[in-house]
């Protein structure tokens, strides 16, 4: 690898170790009262002997925080004679934004789901992509990404995938989504960007999890629970955990319902600023025409509301969270019933 394009990050572990490591990743940077700082970004390494090697990740996007807590609490509870194989744990990949409360980096403005497959000479963010990309996801099989809708969205709680090419990858990312249990598995595009994290990992052909585990900043306690039982359900079924398989008839549940939002017309957004009034509940059905919500001016309340509505027939599986929108904001998304393993 030329040296220009060599990670400038360092870590305190020996990822070729047998056993259970905690230590850092340390990206440097500067700012104005350092001029020599390392971000450290914690990392759990977990070897014993062969067998498949998993990524598991959260805090890409600082304000979510449920697959955050339950990464932290892998990293306290399991041990070597728990893994067969490799397993990777980063609780959180953003801290500034975590501590902050924020969807963006606080040190450099960025987006970290947009930055793959990052930059060795760039800002914090972009190196961090760059280690991940050239460094992880080679050791590694499978790559988990927690997220949730942060503060501005609410999702219905479900794991979901982008619908890859490969017949092979894409039937194996459907089962581990399926094993994640969650009532709704959803099939997703990108439409505010390019450079996302799992899009990158499945380029370089990984099975990608991924989640959106409700959203707002209040966390129930049973999305902790879903989250937490269903990441060591799916590190079960890749096989790197030890444990018993739990799949949703055992548990007494009907099957997942499958759902996609592929189309633009499936994402609304704000015509303009204002006071946004939810008027569907997530997972509710709704039809061609049929208001999600109603824009209030706060400028000019005598003004008559603008109705923001569907512009397909399906259920809502995300909507908006704070009542202040800014024109533009997602208001929200519309998914169709679906069978992925029939999908061209």
């Amino acid at each position: 690898m030329p040296a220009s394009d060599r990670t400038p990050i360092s870590t305190t572990i020996d990822f070729n170790c047998e056993g259970k490591q905690q230590g850092h990743l340390a990206i440097p940077y500067s700012h104005n009262l350092s001029g020599w700082a390392n971000l450290p970004i914690h990392i759990t390494v977990i070897r014993n002997g062969d067998g498949p090697a998993v990524l598991a990740m959260a805090g890409n996007h600082g304000d979510e925080y449920p697959g955050q807590v339950a990464i932290m609490r892998l990293c306290h509870q399991l041990e070597a004679q728990d893994v067969k194989g490799l397993l990777i744990l980063i609780p959180c990949l953003n801290p500034p934004a975590a501590k902050a409360g924020t969807r963006l980096s606080p040190l450099d403005g960025k987006n970290f789901n947009r930055c793959f497959p990052g930059n060795p000479r760039g800002t914090v963010s972009e190196m961090l992509a760059h280690y991940l990309s050239s460094v992880l996801f080679p050791m590694v099989d499978t790559v988990i990404d927690l997220h949730t809708g942060g503060r501005s969205t609410n999702f219905i709680p479900c794991a979901h995938m982008h619908l890859v090419p490969d017949p092979a990858q894409r039937t194996a990312m459907i089962d581990a989504a399926e094993a994640f249990n969650t009532a709704v598995t959803f099939l997703y595009t990108d439409v505010a960007g390019t450079g996302l994290l799992p899009s990158e990992a499945e380029r370089q052909g990984k099975i990608v999890i991924t989640t959106e585990m409700g959203g707002g900043e209040p966390v129930p306690a049973s999305i902790h629970r879903q989250c937490q039982s269903g990441l060591r359900n799916v590190l079960i079924h890749r096989g790197v955990l030890r444990g018993k398989f739990q799949t949703r008839a055992a548990a007494g549940l009907g099957p997942a319902r499958w759902v996609q939002a592929l189309g633009p017309e499936c994402y609304r957004f704000a015509p303009d600023s204002g006071l946004y009034e939810n008027m569907v509940d997530l997972g509710e059905t709704v039809r061609v025409g049929q208001p999600l919500g109603l824009l209030h001016s706060i400028e000019r309340p005598d003004r008559d509301p603008i109705p923001v509505t569907a512009s397909v027939d399906g259920i809502l599986v995300a909507n908006r969270a704070p009542s202040l929108v800014s024109q533009g904001d997602c208001l929200g998304v519309v998914a169709q019933d679906t069978d992925p393993r029939s999908l061209p």
